[in-house]
């Protein structure tokens, strides 16, 4: 076969610091915007984004030029210091990630269900889902 296939999708979840609703609804769409565009550089394909005022929820394919952890830090820290210039200074998002594998055929459902949903309870159910341990002590900062 004279080419490589890469297809893995993801979800990502990540919150604000301090899980502040620093994600007004007037910055919002131009954030999940500019999350979309940051992606695209990175040649993931982002599916949809979205989120509520204290965190975001990405649905993405995952390029296989960079590792997963560094397509993650350029989104959250490109997209922070956007979100700088839309009039929040002091604008942090939280040190850690949620990331969780996704099948293709469920892209409509879960993106739905990730927009919907608690955050918490969102992540410590995936989490349960996929046998991935985790500290509730440090999992919002």
């Amino acid at each position: 076969m004279p080419q490589s296939l890469h297809v893995l999708s993801a979800h990502i979840i990540f919150s604000t610091k301090g899980r502040q609703p620093w994600l007004t609804q007037n910055i919002r769409e131009r954030v999940w915007a500019y999350q979309s565009r940051i992606l695209q550089n990175l040649e993931c394909n982002s599916i949809t984004i979205g989120g509520a005022a204290d965190r975001v929820h990405v649905l993405c394919n995952l390029t296989k030029k960079f590792p997963t952890a560094k397509v993650v830090e350029i989104l959250k820290k490109d997209s922070s210091k956007f979100i700088k210039t839309l009039g929040v200074p002091t604008f942090h998002w939280q040190d850690g990630y949620g990331l969780f594998s996704v099948c293709t055929e469920i892209h409509s459902r879960s993106t739905r269900a990730s927009q919907n949903r608690n955050v918490s309870a969102g992540v410590s159910a995936d989490s349960e889902k996929y046998r991935a341990r985790y500290d509730e002590r440090y999992l919002w900062d």
